[in-house]
């Protein structure tokens, strides 16, 4: 088994005392001294500073990058504007999720950026439309929560112009960086694209911002629960339709009545006429929290579904979690029952998002 893989900032991590640990094969932060309920709070209050360089990046280019993009997934590339990104997925055969990306359309290219633990599969699955297919050795910060823009801007004055799902080419500290306005915790911010021998640099700049501090996995997770966003590899997978999992508001009109993708049969058809289960809230009484695995029952003992996420939301400040039920159980103010170590724990179904998202748009 292959040693973990460090990114460019691991040393700093150790510096500032991250707990690291490995992830997707990568040894990340999972929290610093301050712990998890801290970082997501200074998150939410303030802004918090990710290291997301597991994830990979990659350059798209040759002719009818879009075109020949759509045939992998269910959204629209050939309408994206210039500087424009959009949340996508890959979807199977037989209509499940493969990974969910962001792709933004980068002017004379195609800036896509893919999960960790997927990003072999994802890279080798792109390479079959006769493109060219580049991975890039660069790092990836996220600048998250409302102080970002203040933060970022004061480098970058062009971040202050981007709204939510754009993207440019920016200059912070005399290095071109690739600005996004993008991010997984519900708040306001940025992912900032860094060349790999630069990154330690700007990091150390913008942490120099006292309104901003580093935070981990740990941190990461609870936000982007609290925000309702789905992990894949827990409430989206190979076996998960983008119907099922909430997600067809990525699916523009066009594909949804044309299809053309992997798995259009099963897609247009719960589209049509629904799907089996859906992805829900779900709130447990009390305050211990229901995690992946734990079985949701109806009122009178029946299996309806199962928890995919969940643990502790400090900004909510409770036990949140998210779940697949029988599509006929998906209902807000439903109560149902978590058979949490084969003991029964009343629940409610709850509208997503636990912590209402503050995107600007």
């Amino acid at each position: 088994m292959s040693e973990p893989q460090k990114t460019p900032l691991y040393d700093l991590h150790v510096e500032l005392g991250g707990k690291m640990v490995d992830f997707a094969g990568w040894m990340m932060p999972v929290n610093y001294p301050a712990g998890v309920a801290t970082e997501h709070k200074h998150c939410r209050e303030k802004a918090a500073l990710f290291d997301v360089s597991h994830m990979g990046q990659v350059e798209l280019r040759g002719e009818n990058v879009a075109g020949k993009l759509e045939s992998l997934c269910p959204s629209s590339f050939r309408t994206l504007p210039e500087g424009k990104a959009r949340y996508t997925f890959f979807t199977n055969p037989g209509g499940g999720i493969m990974d969910d990306l962001i792709v933004a359309n980068a002017g004379d290219h195609f800036f896509v950026v893919v999960n960790a633990s997927m990003r072999d599969q994802d890279i080798n699955h792109m390479k079959r439309l006769d493109i060219e297919v580049k991975e890039l050795s660069r790092a990836l910060i996220a600048v998250q929560g409302p102080a970002a823009e203040a933060i970022v801007a004061t480098h970058a004055p062009i971040a202050a112009e981007l709204k939510f799902m754009q993207t440019a080419l920016a200059e912070i500290n005399g290095v071109e960086v690739r600005l996004s306005r993008i991010g997984y915790t519900g708040e306001d911010g940025y992912e900032i694209s860094i060349p790999e021998d630069k990154v330690v640099e700007i990091t150390r700049l913008l942490l120099e911002h006292p309104d901003l501090a580093p935070a981990g996995l740990g941190a990461r997770d609870s936000l982007r629960l609290e925000a309702g966003l789905c992990l894949y590899g827990n409430d989206i997978d190979n076996s998960t339709s983008p119907v099922e999992a909430n997600l067809t508001w990525a699916m523009q009109k066009k594909r949804r009545e044309e299809g053309g993708f992997p798995g259009e049969e099963r897609i247009l058809r719960e589209l049509s006429e629904g799907p089996a289960r859906k992805l829900v809230g779900i709130k447990p009484e009390g305050r211990a929290p229901a995690r992946r695995g734990v079985e949701v029952a109806d009122g009178a003992g029946n299996i309806i579904g199962s928890i995919t996420s969940g643990g502790f939301g400090p900004s909510f400040g409770g036990p949140i979690s998210m779940g697949y039920v029988n599509a006929d159980m998906a209902i807000a103010d439903h109560a149902v029952t978590l058979l949490i170590r084969g003991r029964p724990h009343p629940a409610t179904i709850v509208k997503l998002p636990f912590v209402a998202q503050n995107y600007k748009r």
